[in-house]
């Protein structure tokens, strides 16, 4: 009997001790596992819940990303206004090329942005929002669209996009990276002559300011460079 209760003893500790080391184990292995890592210098969240939204998906969301970026700037304007003179239908093949135009007669500059998610995320951060274009990544878009950028939030790992009939679709950043590269890393500001982007490229500026005077907005752009010229320097 003595003998029999020692042998439950001993088969007792002994799942004691290898549940014990399981969860030893369990332990390292999450450690291994870290959190995604979080940007630095941006802010944990942000929406851009301002900037107007237009439903929209013809024309691979042209009208309406296009849209949603001069209403930001507070002209007051239709994706249906734009058709006509972005040469809707017809000029699809020019589509890229036509906003930009439309953009600077309007007295905007269009601003290209480097090719990395963290540039378009801290312009966002800024209040800026960003103008992509996005094809099929893993489970978007069969074809080209335009959207607008208006947020992202580093906890859950996702950009918040006004696409198509959406006013705000959440986009993982891997997705989105994705969709966004398959479609050439395409990205773009539409701002003022006064509103200068965060880490100001000054040749780009320049340049924009230079197409902006050539689509017959000379003050817009000369306005520009001005703003550009006195801001304060760096230390």
């Amino acid at each position: 009997m003595i003998k029999r209760v020692k042998k439950l003893r001993l088969r007792s500790n002994l799942k004691a001790s290898l549940l014990v080391a399981a969860c030893v184990l369990g332990l390292a292995a999450c450690a291994g596992h870290p959190t995604p890592s979080k940007i630095k210098g941006l802010p944990e969240r942000v929406e851009l819940n301002g900037v107007p939204a237009f439903r929209g998906d013809t024309y691979q969301g042209g009208p309406a990303a296009l849209a949603s970026m001069l209403s930001q700037q507070g002209i007051v304007i239709t994706p249906g206004l734009l058709d006509k003179p972005l040469h809707l239908p017809g000029g699809e093949a020019d589509l890229e090329r036509n906003m930009q135009v439309l953009a600077r007669e309007y007295g905007m500059l269009v601003y290209p942005l480097d090719t990395r998610l963290t540039a378009l995320l801290a312009q966002v951060a800024a209040g800026y929002p960003v103008m992509v274009r996005i094809t099929e990544g893993s489970t978007l878009w069969a074809e080209p669209r335009y959207a607008v950028l208006v947020g992202f939030n580093q906890q859950n790992s996702t950009v918040l996009l006004r696409v198509a009939r959406d006013r705000r679709r959440p986009v993982a950043f891997s997705d989105f990276e994705s969709a966004w590269k398959s479609a050439g890393q395409w990205a773009v500001l539409v701002q003022r002559p006064s509103q200068l982007p965060v880490n100001l490229d000054t040749a780009r500026w320049q340049q924009a300011a230079n197409a902006t005077a050539q689509a017959g907005q000379e003050q817009a752009a000369a306005q520009a460079l001005k703003v550009m010229a006195e801001r304060p320097k760096q230390p």
